[in-house]
Parts: structure tokens; C-alpha cells; sequence
């Protein structure tokens, strides 16, 4: 990939995910949930990833997150130590997964052990108190919306997609779990809380995942296969 192409890609992932992500925080593009960003953008930077490569991705992830994050809490510390790292290494393990393994149906099963993880650690937190069973009982909503699509498109040549964004985006949500967890410690989040206790890394994790899993597997693949069809295939 030339240059010039990689700062074309990169730039217009960037905008386009900064742009959805704001316009969903906002309300516009899917509806504002309390004060706690809702982000199902995460489609964006995953696309780019499949289509052109994992530093298209992760760069224009990495880029998009921090326009965002000065538009909406404008501290910038967080995000270059927490939302910047998590987004730029989630959605290049997405485009490197998807560029370097051949596809097969085996992805399927790992997508759905995945997915079946992060439902045991869901149902972990509600018996040990750390979720209410309202928010116990939508995450596992999401999680079977999102085995349903992964289950859909297993008989296609998407289970790879699928894996490579399940993958990814686990990857990227521990990051963000530990890293507001460590934040923390030293520092004010923009709600004015500190010092969280260790069980806020895994909360942090499920909402994350559980919210951003569905859109992905969702999303991705039939948005790939559209692309694919009318654009020149960049890799990267």
C-alpha cells in the first residue's frame, strides 16, 4: 500500500468513527443510554481493518477515539493512556487476525467459545452482587443477539471475520478495563470518581464487550462483502 493511500484510509476511518461515535453519544446515530457512552461505532475502525489492513484500523481507531474523546471529555491523559492504547491495539489484532489465518468453520466455534466466556463472566459478577439483575439480564440480551449473528454467518466465509472482531475487541475491552481501573488510582475520571476498587476492571470489560460485540458481528461481514464487491481490495 502506498503512502498516500495509507493517509487517505487511515484519515477518512478516522473521521468516519470520531463522526458515528459522537452522533451516537449525542443520541443521533443510536440512542444515549444515562451518561455512560454507548459506542456501537465500533463497526467503523473493524470494516477498515478487514478491508485494508490492520494499521489502517488500528491507526484510524486509535485517531478517531481521541477526536472523540476532546469533543466529549476533553481530558486528554485518559485517552492517550487508556482509549487511544485499547482501541489501537483491538482493531489491529482485528486486521492482522483476519489478514495472517486462513479461513474455516473452526473460527466459528472459537467466535462462539468467546462469546461464551464473557456470558460465564456476566453471570460470575450477578451471583457475586457486582451486577443488578437488570443489567445481568440485558447483557446476556446482547450476548445472545451476538451468538445468533456469528451462528448465521458460520455457514458463510465469515467465521473468521467474526473471530477476528470477537478477538480484537476482548483484547481492546481488557485494556480499557484495567486501564480505567489503573487510571484511577492516580487520577480523577472526567465523572469525578477515583481509586476504584479492582472489581471495576471487569465491569468495565463486560460493558465494553457486551456492548460492542453485537454491532461487530452484526455489522461487519455483510458490510465487507458489500465492499469487497465494488471496491479494488487494498491490502495491507
Amino acid at each position: 500500500m502506498r503512502l498516500s493511500q495509507l493517509v487517505a484510509l487511515v484519515s477518512l476511518n478516522a473521521a468516519l468513527y470520531a463522526a458515528l461515535g459522537y452522533a451516537s453519544y449525542l443520541g443521533l446515530f443510536a440512542p444515549a443510554i444515562g451518561v455512560v457512552r454507548f459506542w456501537p461505532s465500533v463497526f467503523v475502525p473493524a470494516l477498515f481493518s478487514v478491508l485494508f489492513g490492520e494499521l489502517v484500523g488500528g491507526l484510524g481507531a486509535a485517531i478517531g477515539i481521541f477526536v472523540s474523546d476532546m469533543l466529549i471529555h476533553g481530558n486528554a491523559l485518559l485517552s492517550l493512556t487508556v482509549g487511544v492504547p485499547a482501541n489501537f491495539l483491538g482493531f489491529y489484532t482485528v486486521g492482522v487476525l483476519h489478514k495472517r489465518l486462513k479461513d474455516g468453520r473452526r473460527w466459528l466455534a472459537a467466535a462462539l467459545a468467546e462469546e461464551a466466556l464473557v456470558t460465564a463472566l456476566v453471570l460470575a459478577a450477578y451471583s457475586a452482587g457486582a451486577l443488578d439483575w437488570p443489567v445481568a439480564l440485558a447483557y446476556l440480551v446482547g450476548m445472545a443477539i451476538a451468538a445468533a449473528f456469528t451462528l448465521a454467518y458460520g455457514g458463510s466465509r465469515f467465521p473468521l471475520i467474526t473471530f477476528s472482531c470477537s478477538t480484537g475487541l476482548m483484547l481492546g475491552s481488557a485494556v480499557i478495563g484495567f486501564g480505567v481501573y489503573a487510571f484511577s488510582q492516580f487520577f480523577a475520571l472526567p465523572t469525578g470518581a477515583s481509586k476504584l476498587p479492582l472489581d471495576a476492571a471487569l465491569l468495565w470489560f463486560l460493558w465494553t464487550y457486551v456492548t460492542e460485540i453485537p454491532f461487530m458481528v452484526a455489522l461487519v461481514p455483510p458490510l465487507a462483502r458489500a465492499a469487497e464487491r465494488v471496491l479494488p481490495r487494498v491490502r495491507g
